[in-house]
């Protein structure tokens, strides 16, 4: 079982992101915040679970959050700040629809900034540790498959319902043969520029 909360008696926003690793389309975040006393059968890191259970799973969530947002930030903003601070603008973007202000902030992973004067805490694999942070991860996820089968619709010849824009073999021999589209990330290459926060 994860555990439901850091610090006992704060209300805790858990803070995760889906498509950091994709060559097409936006990165996607999520902001949980869950009742202490919830425990949700089955919740997990979201690449530990099937798409049918993720999608379970996010109804669950929606109805038992005391407050959640998902946000996003596209390709034209991960081109420019590359993909982590892109991945840390979309968490806050989805901390600003929060319609309840969180004590603290649990963050998936090892950075972020800080978020106005609210305390955050990074924690690596947090999505296998803390329900929020799990719920968050699940939420990111299905909203980015959302729209990525929705690209699909417009660029069927990248597999994109089914890679979800993510650098299978064949989403790279289509950009070979087909070039990129605007939905494409331009600047995308595992490197340390991906991976920097401003000074």
């Amino acid at each position: 079982m994860l555990e439901p909360y850091l610090t006992e008696g704060i209300l805790e926003a858990g803070c995760d992101e889906a498509g950091r690793g994709c060559l097409a389309g936006p990165v996607f975040a999520a902001a949980v915040i869950l009742p202490e006393t919830l425990q949700i059968s089955g919740l997990n890191d979201s690449k530990q679970l099937g798409e049918a259970k993720r999608y379970l799973l996010r109804t669950i969530i929606e109805k038992s959050a005391l407050a959640y947002a998902v946000a996003s930030a596209d390709p034209a903003e991960i081109d420019e700040m590359n993909i982590l601070n892109a991945s840390i603008l979309a968490m806050h973007r989805a901390l600003d629809m929060l319609s309840e202000i969180p004590g603290q902030i649990l963050v998936d992973g090892n950075r972020f900034r800080p978020y106005h004067d609210i305390p955050h805490h990074c924690i690596i694999r947090g999505d296998g540790k803390y329900l929020s942070i799990a719920a968050a991860s699940v939420l990111a996820k299905t909203y980015r498959d959302d729209h990525m089968k929705a690209l699909d619709q417009l660029c069927p010849q990248y597999g994109w319902k089914k890679n979800k824009g993510y650098p299978t073999r064949e989403h790279r021999e289509a950009i070979r043969i087909y070039g990129t589209t605007p939905y494409h990330r331009k600047s995308f290459r595992l490197r340390e520029e991906q991976l920097r926060l401003p000074m």
